[in-house]
């Protein structure tokens, strides 16, 4: 299977999905570290891809997104944003009904 159909089947199996250096548990970098913890403070469950572990999904996933730095959330397979719009969206309440929408979807 290719790269961007790998990509596609992730973000349809998974409502909520950060593609990120490193892990929620063990980030690689700030900016990720920063999303998923405003992921984790919402208390919803949701995917991650270390990108560092898949240079492929890292080459190609800017391609797909058309973004193209990374951590990349994305909801119900629409992308988000990175870190700066998340923490936007976390600070002002928007991410907590978002993923939890996503969640009932």
């Amino acid at each position: 299977m290719d790269t961007l159909e790998r990509i596609k089947q992730t973000l349809h199996a998974n409502p909520i999905v950060l593609f990120m250096k490193g892990t929620p548990q063990f980030p690689m970098c700030g900016f990720s570290s920063r999303t998923s913890q405003a992921l984790k403070a919402t208390g919803t469950e949701f995917a991650s891809v270390n990108v560092l572990e898949d240079p492929e999904v890292r080459a190609n996933l800017p391609r797909y997104s058309n973004w193209p730095t990374f951590p990349q959330l994305f909801i119900n397979g629409e992308l988000i944003g990175g870190c700066d719009i998340t923490m936007e969206l976390y600070e002002s309440g928007e991410l907590e009904r978002m993923v939890k929408e996503a969640r009932k979807s």
